[in-house]
């Protein structure tokens, strides 16, 4: 069951993630799961060069389309709901993607801390 009233890791209501490329385990554009979500893509994540060479690494490539799965392969700079447990991994290899925390899920406060995610919080700046 999808939550449309999903809660972010501040505890307001989700934000979308992204549009364009449209993202979400629903391609919804928001970093909701539920049940079908076994990757628990809950994490609103701007895209590195560095967190795209890590996940190509761990045998995710976010980089090549595929446009079987309508999947169009991200560039640096584009934002992408990202598997939390794949984010936690980055962050333990010092190269974890800033977050956009209005847009990730609650949920993901079970995998990670908050204070991780606030210190990787994107800003414009980033």
């Amino acid at each position: 069951m999808i939550q449309r009233e999903a809660k972010n890791v501040l505890g307001t209501l989700l934000g979308v993630c992204c549009t364009d490329p449209l993202t979400g385990f629903f391609r919804d554009g928001m970093c909701r799961t539920g049940a079908q979500d076994h990757g628990l893509h809950t994490v609103c994540a701007v895209m590195t060069a560095e967190f795209l060479a890590f996940s190509r690494a761990r045998g995710n490539d976010l980089s090549t389309p595929r446009p079987e799965f309508q999947f169009p392969g991200l560039v640096v700079g584009q934002r992408w709901c990202v598997c939390v447990q794949r984010w936690k991994e980055a962050l333990g290899g010092g190269c974890a993607a800033p977050v956009v925390l209005e847009s990730t899920h609650a949920s993901a406060l079970e995998w990670v801390d908050l204070d991780d995610l606030r210190a990787h919080a994107f800003t414009r700046q980033d």
